[in-house]
């Protein structure tokens, strides 16, 4: 199989699909890979280093989307990138389409075959290829809010930790899943006051587990996140339903009660946000704000940390691209639930369930396409 690397293009991203490790290991596997100029040099990794690992070197992006079987990215593609696509071509990536109606759109009528990292599942439930960049979201969280809390950048003119004589902010963070806890983590060691907020019970008995009493845990309901709400010097919304939207936890009328430059930092901003004021921002121009509230939503917050980010990401997906290559993707859909459940537009039709809500749309289950 010919697999192509585009470099991506959303503001400011400088994660890469394949790292030179993953390339050779594709290649080693009997596949050629197509990488474009310069697509890993916000990650640390050059052409040579490429080169090196077996890969040729294209000069931009359309001799990949011509060429290639499968092309790997990191980012949902944008526009120009859709236009590329042709029926029968392999996108892995991360797609969050159930937020974007003109991306589904898009790729139905590209008749492409469309998996997306963040429905892959695990034997035990998770989110496989979601995960590495729900760590990094997760622990960006409490360091982008601390830094938007600054007097200089609207907010509140708060140390997150305070020191001794002065209160630490107040950080609530809604959500106490892989990003939640990630971001608990950090803010507690920063010195914050920490609550996490989940509606479900095991969770949080996980988190008293993991944390002690470092941090509160608060049972969700609505009345008790519009007091936390009122509280927090700094909200964290980092709650995901897989595939889906992210419900809409807080109320604009709940921020409005938010102290004058108290920060919002909506990690779920990729499925929609979890805020009814959140709007996706790019790192370029990462804040807003609304009713004296400092938005933070960027995207793609992973991007901020590329290298991090990318050989993370690749620890995870390389298996799954592997076995793609190896088999194709009917067959390794056919021997691999878990990937299967990733697979979210197919040969003109949606595949993913949640999609297919969100947009109203018609549904077909995988099996279908596949001969099972």
């Amino acid at each position: 199989m010919l697999i192509g690397v585009p470099k991506e293009i959303k503001d400011n991203e400088f994660r890469v699909g394949l790292i030179p490790s993953s390339v050779a290991e594709l290649i080693h596997h009997g596949h050629t890979v197509v990488v474009e100029a310069n697509a890993g040099i916000g990650s640390g990794l050059t052409d040579a280093d490429y080169v090196a690992a077996g890969a040729e070197i294209a000069a931009g992006p359309d001799p990949i989307f011509a060429r290639a079987d499968m092309i790997v990215k990191v980012k949902e593609p944008l526009a120009s990138e859709r236009r590329k696509l042709r029926r029968g071509q392999i996108l892995f990536t991360y797609l969050h389409l159930a937020p974007d109606a003109e991306q589904t759109h898009d790729l139905v009528g590209s008749g492409a075959i469309c998996i997306a990292y963040e429905t892959v599942t695990s034997p035990s439930g998770a989110l496989p290829l979601l995960t590495p960049m729900s760590e990094v979201a997760g622990r960006l969280a409490p360091q982008v809010g601390a830094h938007s809390l600054e007097k200089a950048q609207g907010g509140r003119g708060i140390l997150l930790g305070g020191v001794p004589g002065v209160p630490a902010a107040e950080v609530v963070i809604l959500g106490g899943g892989v990003s939640g806890s990630h971001a608990a983590t950090i803010a507690v060691g920063m010195g914050a006051n920490v609550t996490v907020v989940d509606r479900s019970a095991e969770a949080l008995k996980r988190l008293a587990a993991q944390f002690g009493t470092s941090i509160s845990t608060v049972f969700s309901t609505r009345p008790a996140i519009a007091e936390l709400v009122k509280r927090a010097d700094l909200l964290i919304g980092t709650v995901l339903v897989p595939g889906a939207a992210a419900p809409k936890l807080v109320s604009h009328a709940m921020v409005r009660t938010m102290k004058p430059g108290a920060v919002i930092v909506d990690v779920a901003i990729d499925q929609g946000g979890c805020v009814e004021t959140s709007k996706a921002t790019t790192h370029s121009h990462p804040t807003y704000v609304v009713d004296g509230v400092v938005h933070y939503c960027v995207a793609n917050m992973p991007g901020a940390v590329a290298r991090t980010s990318t050989f993370a990401l690749n620890n995870a997906t390389l298996p799954f691209s592997i076995a793609l290559a190896d088999k194709g993707w009917q067959q390794a859909l056919r021997d691999d639930i878990h990937l299967r459940n990733g697979l979210n537009v197919a040969d003109g039709r949606i595949t993913c369930q949640p999609v297919a809500e969100a947009h109203g749309l018609p549904h077909v289950k995988a099996e279908s396409l596949i001969g099972l």
